[in-house]
């Protein structure tokens, strides 16, 4: 069973997350004070504040970075090179491999991409991981 650990705010990762698991009927779990990573999964959050990484997601990676396979973020293409940059500041802070980018709530192909990407590439597979490098 596959794990995704998410941090949603405008609702855009939200939407994303629950067409994912009603396509795969992985497990979900919306980030928040109070959870706790009990099994490894992969993390999908937002990109805020013109490049930020949220305050929740940086919260819950200091009590589970050690339980994360890979960090994949929406953006918004606007922001040029801020683009769902989070994923890659979590990357770089934590050495967790980037699984996928996506604008918004993503479209049925990125969410189809985004299912291929853990089913093929990151689902038990260790943190850097070469394939798992692929956004």
């Amino acid at each position: 069973m596959v794990h995704i650990y998410y941090d949603s705010r405008t609702g855009n990762v939200q939407r994303f997350i629950n067409k994912v698991t009603q396509i795969t009927g992985w497990e979900a779990y919306k980030i928040s004070p109070e959870l706790e990573a009990k099994e490894p999964g992969h993390l999908v959050t937002f990109t805020t504040n013109f490049g930020q990484i949220p305050e929740a997601t940086e919260e819950f990676l200091d009590r589970a970075s050690n339980m994360i396979y890979s960090v994949s973020s929406s953006g918004n293409m606007n922001w040029g090179q801020n683009y769902a940059v989070a994923a890659d500041k979590i990357s770089e802070e934590l050495d967790i491999p980037i699984a996928f980018k996506f604008e918004l709530s993503g479209t049925m192909e990125d969410i189809n991409k985004f299912i291929d990407i853990i089913k093929n590439n990151h689902y038990d597979s260790k943190r850097r991981s070469e394939e798992l490098d692929i956004a």
